[in-house]
């Protein structure tokens, strides 16, 4: 037998490949060489092949987020960051990283408006829109309205049916009171009449709420009051859209939409940037011009402004070219299955077993729930899914009547020779551990 250390590189000539003596500037020596040697072992061990030290010690270092390739079938999984920036918006965060004219007037040389030409991209997204505004995420846009127009102990008047609780538990009451409004519930949670919202009006009325359940549905006996009848009670009307669609999609059709939810009346409009949109995390602010100079020039804004990077990439998702998210919706099945079934015949090629199965794709992000999209996976047996997230590009797959699917629409197309390899390398990390195939088994 040939002894594997034979076939282990060196550690001083690991450490000498350009991208171990980058990371030895941000990370330090020390931490490189003890990434390098513990990567190493791995070699030794046979869990891992001596081309694979470089990225392996990479991923191993201290600190940092690393790079997924996203096979889970959710096109905006919370979980790995929602929306992937476009091409375009990752070159404007790179070009925005250095010095850049964020609040400078370069003809006049004097301060200008913080992110100008990506609020102007915004409002001539949305032209119904009388004024735009964007802090740091969606939560935090709604903070700053329940703080501007209703805190000190006005009130805020909502449906019980939309006191909803977003991620990690954070709770729509919660939030709005911890701004020092008080809130009215009017109505029960499954009907909501407009005779509800005229009653609880009156002098201490900061505005009216309408919050989009974007993560769930009641069916059966409900009423809900449209936008259109709330804006005629005489009080602001705010809208919380959700997941950040500017307008109507026909392939999202229970999605509400900024530009007919303005249209319809409301006088401010909160949605996020990095869901449907596809851009970047912000709260994105849409209303009328009165209202949005308000909140602007609220104190609190001053504390949930988003940086240059995240106005560089707002700007660049708007104004450029379609974005991942776009695509990862409307590929088509057969695309996706053609694809698929090249990323099969590789992987039994190298004697592994695999399966080409039907799935259901999801949008994720909170939004339309009810919206699935016929997809196509790879199904392993269920114990690639561990290693496949620990290899050196983590590949993340969803686990389902004891398969692992993966799907690859999400997955960018240029990655695909990334992920066989990862595959192929976690069958061979099995064989190794186990001393033979692992069985296919059904997929039931």
């Amino acid at each position: 037998m040939v002894d594997p250390r034979r076939h282990v590189p060196r550690t001083d000539v690991v450490l000498a490949d350009p991208r171990l003596a980058a990371a030895t500037e941000r990370a330090g020596r020390a931490a490189v060489k003890s990434a390098v040697v513990a990567t190493l072992q791995r070699v030794r061990d046979g869990a891992l092949k001596p081309d694979d030290v470089v990225d392996a010690a990479l991923a191993a270092l201290p600190g940092g987020l690393r790079p997924v390739l996203n096979a889970t079938g959710v096109v905006l999984h919370t979980n790995l960051g929602r929306a992937a920036l476009s091409p375009a918006a990752r070159e404007a965060v790179v070009a925005a990283a250095g010095h850049t004219d964020v609040e400078l007037d370069l003809g006049t040389g004097r301060r200008a408006k913080r992110g100008r030409t990506a609020l102007a991209a915004l409002q001539q997204a949305v032209p119904a829109a009388g004024d735009v505004h964007v802090v740091n995420n969606g939560a935090a846009a709604l903070v700053l309205a329940a703080t501007a127009l209703a805190g000190g102990g006005r009130e805020i008047i909502v449906s019980r049916g939309e006191m909803v609780e977003i991620g990690d538990g954070f709770r729509l009451p919660d939030l709005l009171e911890s701004t020092g409004a008080r809130l009215r519930e009017v109505g029960t949670t499954n009907r909501t009449a407009l005779a509800d919202y005229e009653r609880a009006i009156g002098p201490s009325t900061g505005f009216v709420l309408k919050v989009h359940p974007s993560n769930f549905v009641v069916r059966g006996f409900t009423s809900a009051v449209p936008i259109s009848a709330l804006s005629g009670l005489g009080t602001p009307v705010v809208a919380d859209i959700g997941s950040g669609l500017l307008e109507p999609d026909p392939l999202l059709p229970g999605e509400p939409d900024a530009a007919t939810t303005l249209a319809e009346g409301a006088d401010l409009v909160i949605a996020s940037g990095d869901k449907l949109l596809g851009g970047p995390q912000a709260g994105l602010l849409l209303g009328s011009a009165p209202l949005i100079n308000q909140l602007r020039r609220h104190p609190l804004a001053r504390a949930l402004r988003v940086d240059k990077l995240t106005l560089a990439a707002l700007q660049a998702t708007l104004t450029g070219p379609s974005t991942p998210t776009w695509d990862a919706l409307r590929v088509s099945p057969a695309a996706l299955r053609a694809r698929t079934a090249q990323v099969l015949a590789r992987l039994t090629g190298a004697d592994i077993s695999v399966e080409l199965v039907a799935s259901d794709a999801v949008v994720g992000g909170g939004g339309a729930p009810e919206v699935t999209l016929p997809s196509w996976s790879l199904s392993l047996p269920s114990e690639y899914a561990a290693p496949l997230r620990a290899a050196p590009t983590p590949v993340v797959g969803r686990v389902d009547r004891g398969r692992l699917l993966l799907d690859l629409r999400c997955v960018p197309s240029d990655a695909d020779s990334v992920l066989t390899d990862m595959v192929i390398a976690v069958a061979a990390q099995l064989r190794s551990a186990t001393g033979s195939a692992l069985p296919t088994g059904p997929v039931d």
